[in-house]
């Protein structure tokens, strides 16, 4: 790339391809305000003359930087579903995107955050902005992007419409940001998990020196976890019940009916444990004043559920 680029994309209605699509090659690209110029048109010669140049001219060739996808023979995902702008940017960009975005020691998680990013967001751009599905959701991001574009009555032609469409990848650049770190997060717990759960004096205890998202790790893993103890901001210990499938309200192990819904003095006298608080009345969650009390309360839980 040169050390000021030349970036085009058409001009009038825009939408949310090529909103995203710009985002996307911004951060891929490391282009700041002052890397590049951004020009909404539909000027053959400018379009020629572009750097990089999305959802506009007819041509799709990554060697020349071009993705537009309304020409006849542009590419089309594996099980047919046509590409928008944002889709083949991203096919291009998306895990340096995302790279951009991650420390450098944890690189190694975006290609996998990029393929999430794909299926779960990238496609659905592809899909509605080339009518293999319809846009109902008025909170869906499509559908607020477009809510950016000036009303058909409002004054200030074409100035105010590159405005709005830069207002427009303000807010795209926000949810592709929160996207990655959300994921970032997931993949962060996921490894911690796996790795406290192989050096668990019981398998089927999880221990964890701090709260985070772990059922989906146990599900990915196919780990024999029942409960998992962590501390919560009130200074109790949680003994945390895995259901035996993502959404479920049951659990693997519960933990006893003889210490649901007990008062804490009630409680500790029935379980054993001297600084029990809390089972619900659902036996699902339980929670001890410290970690030797919850791991006490997971492991007789255990043994209860064995000899019942």
């Amino acid at each position: 790339m040169p050390d000021h680029s030349l970036l085009v994309t058409h001009s009038g209605k825009f939408h949310c391809d090529e909103v995203f699509a710009y985002v996307v090659l911004r951060l891929a690209l490391g282009l700041g305000e002052a890397d590049h110029t951004l020009v909404r048109t539909r000027d053959a010669k400018i379009i020629a003359s572009g750097d990089v140049v999305w959802d506009v001219g007819s041509l799709y060739d990554e060697a020349t930087n071009r993705y537009d996808h309304h020409q006849r023979g542009a590419p089309v995902r594996d099980d047919g579903t046509p590409f928008s702008a944002a889709g083949l940017v991203w096919r291009r960009h998306g895990v340096a995107a995302v790279g951009a975005l991650l420390d450098a020691d944890i690189q190694a998680f975006a290609p996998k955050i990029a393929a999430e990013i794909d299926q779960s967001l990238v496609r659905r751009i592809d899909e509605l902005d080339n009518g293999v599905v319809a846009e109902k959701d008025t909170l869906g991001l499509a559908s607020l992007i477009g809510d950016f574009n000036p009303s058909w009555d409002a004054p200030g032609g074409d100035a105010q419409a590159d405005a709005a469409f830069l207002q427009a990848v303000a807010m795209a650049d926000g949810v592709l940001r929160r996207r990655v770190e959300s994921l970032r997060s997931r993949l962060a717990a996921e490894a911690i998990v796996v790795a406290a759960q192989a050096a668990s004096a019981d398998p089927r205890i999880l221990e964890l020196d701090r709260g985070m998202p772990w059922k989906n790790a146990v599900f990915a893993h196919d780990l024999p976890v029942a409960y998992a103890i962590y501390p919560v901001s009130n200074g109790n210990w949680m003994v945390d019940s895995m259901p035996p499938e993502a959404g479920s309200f049951e659990q693997r192990i519960p933990l006893p009916q003889a210490w649901a819904g007990l008062p804490e003095a009630d409680l500790a006298a029935a379980s054993g444990v001297d600084d029990a608080v809390f089972v619900h009345l659902r036996r699902f969650v339980g929670a001890a004043k410290t970690r030797a009390g919850a791991l006490t309360m997971a492991r007789k839980a255990i043994v209860i559920s064995e000899e019942a």
